[in-house]
């Protein structure tokens, strides 16, 4: 008999079941609203921070394992802000400021928390980097780029050795480094102790809480998956806003403590913007998770799971993939994991429906009650949603709604609708890149996203959208017909599940698609049985398949994996399938000649 537990009144979701308007337009195009009345919100993300402070100071805000992994180092919301106030005073004396932003190279942690909202405080903007761009590349050629449009007057990270090299280069000569730990083993660094034993002062706290809610709170530099990264200025009213359109279709939101155990970088939105903010908004406590969705440290995802109770829990695809088995396996987790959650929530990609379906499962034959699945579709741009699912129950591949407020504009493209949207919570334009501010808005002041989608029912926009790949991977075959690259990947993804861990799809300019596969790492792409279970796969991959834009013909596979320093891999862990494309065409020449011994011909 499965362990039934009662199902707590704060777990009983509310969604706001709201109509959503389309104006039909005479090029085609469409704009939707969702109707619903709604103001942009004036809050300062810091503001929330003080008013927890104030309200419930012994609560934990934040937790993180201790150095040895056997337990937790927290902060409450009243050290929080004392200590952020601390920071604040030291900060404001630095000469800091728009022009001389703070930048933060270590993860996440309390400290760089801390720093993030001293910095909100004090009106000075910050930007949280991919810790990737300072240790994992071979050049810093990201890094390098960044200081050179950031230019930073002060340059923080909680330990000096994963740093060192960063720090040494010529571009960080003339800026204030302060770091956590380990200060003395660099030049001129300031320890972060000394700067929180700045008494503080009040003028300082008293000038936070009048800051205009468009001031700049931080810059977030988007993942570079087609192109060089830019820098997004994020507004206290573009991420305040944000958090008031999901309470508007959410509003259980407002009937819960949270609490998150969450991996998710915070130099992303999803994280930073999302999963942080919604935490502070909210009184509630998040859990930082050392482990992450790679097979080396899903393990410590488990362990945390097993001690602390989330009530909301996002990921993404690959997290849950790695997860299910886990849970599954472990009849001590599962309660603990399921027992007080209300949903679960994904992003980033898109859930194969079979996961989606064993995870609700799983979470009903735990708990006896429905854990819904859900989403929304957003981007660094936005802060974070565009849209966002407001129904227990849609079906996979749906992204919901328009959030209240916004506009988006839905333009025929090649095929398909791409989206565009114009909003309170929408940036103005790119830090310092007039020419990429200016390609990236229409006539209109309609934000490109670049992306595409679908309605879920063409007669009733209210039943949601669903996400239609990007614009930008789509391309032609010699027969001037065009591929529609997201679907196919999907397909392929679902086909050979378990037996690769990504797939390019390819065809540009070529009479016939073909898949670039990349092996999973548990499977050795010499093994004669692991080929033989690919061929098999393969064999039913067009079986849905309806002329030559759908059927895949061939595949090779991928040998060498895709490669972060050359930018093949996003600091998010995703494909730039077009330079991938680019920088293997050796590779994809290999597959359309037909004589490689590690080609796949589909049947």
């Amino acid at each position: 008999m499965p362990s039934v537990a009662m199902v707590p009144p704060e777990l009983e979701l509310r969604f706001l079941d709201a109509d959503v308007s389309v104006e039909r337009r005479a090029d085609a195009s469409m704009v939707l609203r969702t109707e619903v009345p709604f103001e942009p919100s004036d809050a300062l993300i810091h503001g929330y921070l003080r008013q927890w402070a104030q309200a419930r100071p012994r609560q934990k805000v934040l937790a993180e394992r201790n150095a040895d992994g056997d337990g937790w180092e927290t902060i409450s919301y009243g050290e929080a802000y004392d200590a952020a106030a601390r920071l604040a005073t030291s900060l404001a004396a630095r000469g800091l400021g728009e022009r001389r932003p703070i930048l933060i190279l270590s993860g996440n942690s309390i400290q760089h928390q801390l720093v993030a909202l001293a910095a909100m405080m004090t009106g000075i903007p910050y930007t949280p980097l991919s810790v990737a761009y300072s240790t994992m590349s071979g050049d810093l050629g990201k890094l390098r780029a960044i200081l050179d449009v950031l230019d930073p007057g002060l340059v923080f990270a909680a330990d000096a050795a994963p740093f060192a090299r960063a720090l040494a280069i010529d571009e960080m000569h003339g800026r204030q480094i302060v770091l956590g730990r380990d200060h003395g083993s660099v030049n001129g660094a300031i320890s972060l102790a000394s700067l929180l034993a700045t008494p503080i002062d009040d003028a300082v706290l008293d000038r936070a809480q009048e800051l205009p809610p468009q001031t700049i709170a931080k810059i977030l530099f988007t993942s570079g998956s087609t192109g060089t990264p830019k820098g997004v200025p994020t507004t206290h009213r573009m991420m305040c806003t944000s958090l008031s359109q999901i309470e508007t279709l959410w509003p259980f939101m407002r009937d819960r403590t949270p609490v998150l155990l969450d991996w998710l970088p915070w130099c992303h939105v999803f994280g930073g913007s999302f999963s942080v903010n919604s935490v502070l908004r909210y009184g509630g406590t998040l859990y930082i998770d050392d482990g992450k969705p790679i097979p080396g440290e899903i393990a410590r995802t488990h362990r945390n799971l097993r001690e602390v109770r989330p009530t909301l829990y996002w990921n993404v695809p690959k997290g849950y993939e790695l997860l299910l088995p886990l849970l599954e396996a472990d009849a001590g987790a599962r309660p603990n994991f399921f027992g007080d959650l209300a949903l679960m929530f994904y992003a980033g990609a898109s859930l194969p429906a079979p996961l989606w379906r064993e995870l609700v499962t799983l979470g009903k034959r735990t708990t006896g009650r429905d854990i819904p699945m859900t989403t929304s579709w957003g981007l660094t741009e936005t802060a974070p949603s565009i849209t966002i699912i407001n129904r227990a129950a849609l079906a996979p591949g749906n992204v919901g709604i328009p959030m209240p407020g916004l506009e988006l504009k839905l333009v025929p493209h090649q095929g398909k609708l791409e989206a565009r949207v114009r909003g309170p919570n929408v940036m103005t334009g790119y830090w310092h890149a007039p020419e990429a501010t200016a390609a990236a808005f229409d006539e209109e002041g309609f934000f490109r996203t670049g992306d595409a989608v679908l309605f879920a029912d063409p007669d009733d926009a209210a039943q949601g959208l669903i996400f239609d790949g990007r614009t930008t991977e789509d391309f032609k075959l010699l027969t001037g017909t065009w591929v529609d690259a997201a679907t196919i990947r999907l397909r392929a993804h679902a086909a050979l599940a378990g037996l690769i861990a990504d797939v390019v799809v390819t065809g540009a300019d070529r009479n016939e698609i073909g898949l670039l596969l990349i092996p999973a790492a548990s499977h050795d792409p010499d093994d004669a049985a692991y080929r033989a279970k690919l061929h098999f796969a393969l064999s039913g991959l067009n079986k849905e398949a309806s002329g030559a834009s759908q059927r895949v013909t061939r595949a090779i596979i991928m040998r060498q994996p895709p490669s972060f320093d050359s930018g093949e891999i996003t600091e998010k862990g995703s494909l730039n399938a077009r330079l991938i494309r680019e920088r293997r065409a050796d590779l994809v020449a290999a597959l359309y000649s037909g004589s490689h011994p590690d080609v796949l011909l589909v049947g």
